[in-house]
């Protein structure tokens, strides 16, 4: 009995109380409900506040200020052990298994190091923050595309006369009453001019209008749908291609161009139409003709690339000095 006493005694050190009884602790049974062990629970914790002691002895040996604050530590301790429920089911399986050792730290160590917040309702927070930081930068993106293009004469000139062929300039200069400055006509011109930009003009790739579904909150929500639409296309493209033989279409002829460039679909819907028509005459979506393409394309890098001033003087400075090379130039 003293051997198993001993034993049982050495397994709790650390844990919970340590080497007392949380039920002792508060002066409460095993069978004590909630109510009474918060009941015991209030009553211990005003006899031993480190507030209200007041230099009476804090226990029945006569101990001082610190002996109460200690007991009062080991009151609160026994507390939040057995006022939730998980906890106190894992504290009475180890009274009555104490030679379960390393299952009774792990129970222990693992609810303690857990996380207070709900991982899931991190995660969400996470991904709404970075949508809306996405949405807003797309936005900010966007602006800047329409406030390039109101400067660039070629579409200025287009939007201006389509304004004045609505008769959308005529109404900001207002005679009378109404009659405002210059600077505010001028302004008001400039957002007509940006308004039809916007109307006409399909700005595409990386600066184009953004999109509520393309944010990063509903590619999440919906995953599952994209993934059911590729599954049904994969299929469709197998039955109609490879097992009934049916010719490629235009839109599967750009689709297969795209992938042998490499390219996202943004990418590839900024290129001009004319481009993509000499894809077509050329029939890249046959591999040999992409890969006699491809070289041609490279070969000719190399020709701009050899006749660069730029080029020039990079291989010539790589051929005469090199980034590694130590000279005495004092400049």
């Amino acid at each position: 009995l003293l051997l198993l006493s001993h034993a049982a005694w050495g397994l709790t050190e650390g844990l919970y109380c340590g080497r007392r009884v949380c039920y002792d602790v508060l002066g409460v049974s095993r069978q004590a409900s909630k109510a009474e062990i918060a009941r015991a629970y209030r009553q211990l914790a005003r006899k031993y506040h480190p507030d209200r002691y007041r230099g009476e002895p804090a226990s029945p040996d006569g101990g001082g200020p610190q002996a109460a604050h200690e007991k009062f530590l080991l009151i609160a301790t026994a507390y939040e052990t057995l006022k939730d429920e998980e906890t106190r089911k894992d504290y009475d399986y180890m009274l009555d298994h104490p030679e379960e050792y390393y299952r009774h730290y792990y129970h222990y160590y693992s609810r303690r190091l857990a996380p207070k917040v709900d991982v899931r309702i991190v995660i969400l927070v996470t991904v709404c923050a970075i949508s809306v930081f996405q949405f807003f930068s797309w936005w900010s993106s966007y602006n800047e595309a329409i406030n390039y293009l109101a400067t660039v004469p070629k579409y200025r000139i287009q939007a201006t006369e389509i304004a004045r062929q609505q008769g959308l300039l005529n109404k900001t200069k207002e005679k009378g009453k109404n009659r405002r400055s210059k600077e505010e006509i001028r302004e008001e011109e400039e957002e007509i001019i940006k308004d039809i930009i916007k109307n006409k003009i399909d700005i595409k790739g990386g600066y184009q209008k953004p999109k509520i579904y393309d944010i990063l909150l509903f590619q999440i929500l919906l995953f599952p749908l994209y993934l059911c639409k590729y599954i049904a296309w994969s299929c469709w493209w197998i039955y109609c291609f490879r097992i009934k033989g049916q010719e490629y279409g235009v839109e599967e002829k750009l689709y297969i161009i795209r992938k042998y460039m490499k390219m996202s679909q943004s990418q590839f819907d900024s290129l001009e139409d004319h481009q993509k028509e000499t894809f077509l005459e050329r029939q890249l979506w046959i591999r040999e003709n992409y890969e006699v393409y491809k070289q041609e394309q490279e070969e000719e890098l190399k020709k701009k690339m050899a006749l660069d001033p730029r080029w020039k003087r990079y291989r010539r400075w790589m051929k005469n000095e090199g980034p590694g090379r130590l000279t005495f130039i004092d400049d």
